[in-house]
Formats: structure tokens, sequence, C-alpha cells
């Protein structure tokens, strides 16, 4: 795929959740931490939607149903249906429907979410590896899941059943902090079998094109934490995206980050729908977004000015992403973070 390599953010001048129709939301470290609601999320979220921006939430975690994310979701003040939520269970039970007879077997590594996903698409799930599966899928069991199920998947795959994962995010936020995700857990099963598994989850074309046949978007804008899935899922997709910095992507990351990983916009938290964008100028060697002018210099980035903190980062992101052009930034940041509290 050919596409322009973006060399800093985009600006706006109309509200995002008035630039596009949709929102295409991740869960895990935008809307929520742990089942907490992550600050000014409730609140924003609802002006949006009352603005009239459609909500979907769209997330790599297949453990919960789409009726149990809605569910908690509107618990925290966030009136939703299970229509509203996509998941990378729904993903890979349409992959895996597409790839197996109607009504076969699929051995579930995993927990509810993806047994809900597979009868929806008129698959059976089972538990063991005997019970003559013609698929396997994996997906995030929470820590509870038994050392025991990777055994049964292995001995499923050693014998040539086809391998599915709903995704392979290595960690995942948690309450307490960053924990072990789906990914974390088919690295065991990749290194007991020397097999690849197909994968459907974010940043892959086939959670895109579960997202969009659910939603209907025309003008979607993802909102995720993540460069990896995320993003990544964006630019796959061709649609814009605003990251967040809520979840697991922290400055550095961010001003390292290769194209595909390069968001159109970037702001703290979910506040960033509410608004319009600055834009970001070029200034003489440098650029600058509100009262920040960012340069890059010989070995590292440079900083000048005073302001809002995201603007920057803004213009930071412009001055490392146009110096490592298709490649990732090396210069080192840290002090011109740390001027921003980043």
């Amino acid at each position: 795929m050919s596409q322009t390599v973006r060399t800093r953010p985009e600006g706006s001048t109309q509200a995002l959740s008035e630039a596009y129709d949709t929102a295409l939301l991740d869960l895990d470290g935008v809307v929520y931490a742990g089942g907490n609601a992550i600050a000014h999320a409730v609140e924003s979220l609802g002006t949006a939607r009352a603005g009239g921006m459609h909500l979907a939430y769209v997330t790599n975690n297949a453990l919960r149903t789409p009726d149990a994310v809605a569910d908690h979701l509107t618990e925290l003040g966030i009136p939703t249906g299970p229509s509203d939520v996509i998941t990378s269970a729904q993903a890979v039970a349409r992959l895996i429907s597409e790839q197996v007879p109607a009504g076969a077997r699929v051995l579930v590594i995993g927990g509810e979410g993806l047994r809900v996903a597979l009868r929806e698409r008129g698959l059976e799930p089972v538990d063991s590896a005997e019970d003559d599966p013609a698929a396997v899928v994996q997906g995030y069991g929470g820590p509870e899941l038994p050392w025991g199920r990777f055994a049964e998947a292995s001995y499923a795959i050693a014998r040539g059943v086809p391998w599915f994962a709903s995704n392979t995010d290595l960690t995942i936020p948690s309450a307490r902090g960053i924990a072990p995700g789906n990914g974390a857990a088919v690295e065991v099963v990749r290194i007991a079998t020397g097999a690849e598994p197909q994968v459907a989850g974010k940043p892959l074309p086939p959670m895109h094109r579960e997202t969009i046949l659910r939603t209907g978007a025309e003008r979607p804008l993802v909102v995720g934490d993540r460069l990896d899935t995320d993003i990544e899922g964006a630019f796959n997709g061709e649609v814009d995206s605003l990251l967040v910095l809520t979840g697991v992507t922290d400055g550095a990351q961010l001003l390292a980050a290769p194209p595909r990983h390069r968001p159109t916009y970037v702001d703290a938290d979910l506040r960033g729908l509410l608004t319009g964008q600055p834009e970001v100028v070029e200034a003489g060697d440098g650029f600058r977004c509100g009262g920040w002018t960012a340069t890059a210099g010989s070995e590292r980035l440079e900083l000048a000015g005073e302001g809002e903190a995201m603007d920057g980062l803004r213009a930071l992101c412009a001055a490392a992403w146009t110096a490592a052009g298709e490649g990732s930034c090396e210069l080192d940041g840290g002090k011109a973070l740390a001027r921003l509290g980043l």
C-alpha cells in the first residue's frame, strides 16, 4: 500500500466530533483501565454523542461478550448497546467461518467472548484436542486461564489443525499496571509448536473489515492508545486516527514512531474529541505549535517556548518525524519531553 509519509500531526478547525461521523474507540487504556473509567472519558463521550457522533467501541480484548462490555460501559455512565461493541472475537470468528465447514467444532483457548462469537457464526466451541476440532482459536482468557489450555492447543496444532488468534497484543492495561496480553499467551503456543496463527485483531484487515461491516461508518476516526494496534490499524485501513496518552504509549514512543504508527492527531485524553486541533507550522529550521517551537539537532530534539504541553508534543512530533522520514527518529527527546512533564 502506498501512502504519503506523515511528517506532522494535522490540524482541524472543526471539533473532531463534528468532522467525523463515527468514533471507533478502543476500550482498554482509552475509555477505562482495569474496569474504572479514565478521567474525562464519560463526560467527553456523552458530549460527543449528544452532538450527533456515533460511538462504537472496538477492542482487541476477546474475553468479554459485547453484552457484557455494553453493560459495563452503561454502568460507567456511557449508555451503550451490544451492537455498538465490536471485538476481535467477532472478527476471528468470521475469519474462521470462512475457512471451515458450517457447524464445525472449534477448540477454544480463551473466554466467553470467543464462545459467543463462534456460536453467532454457527460454529461449535469445544474444549479438548480430542473433540476433533476443525480449528483452534486463541484469545485473551484473563489471568486465571489454566496452563493446560495451552497444551490442548498445542496437541491439536501439532496434528495439523489450523490455528487462529484473536489478536497478538503482548500487553494489556490493568488497574495495577501493564499485564501480559493475549500475544504473550500466543507466544507460548508458538514456541511449543513452531506454528504461526492467522490473526484477526488490530492492526490487521479482518478487524477493520468487521468494524466497518458492523458500524456502517463513512467518515470514521480511530481513537486509541496503542501505536502498534490502534494507529497501525487506522493506517492499514487508510482512515484518520487520534492517539490519546491515557494508556500504554508515552511521549518517547510517539516521537520514535515509524510512518505506520504516526497518528493523524494527538491529545492528552478523550476531551480531544470535542475540540479542534491546532495546526503545526514550519518555523525557520523547526516547527511551531501554540507557544512552542521544536527543532531537530544533530543529537537531540530541542524545544523552546512555553504553553500547553500537548502543543509542545505536537511540535516535537513534527521535528522528529520530519527528521526520520520513512524511518524511526533516533534523536534524544528526553530533555524536551521533561520540559513538558511527559
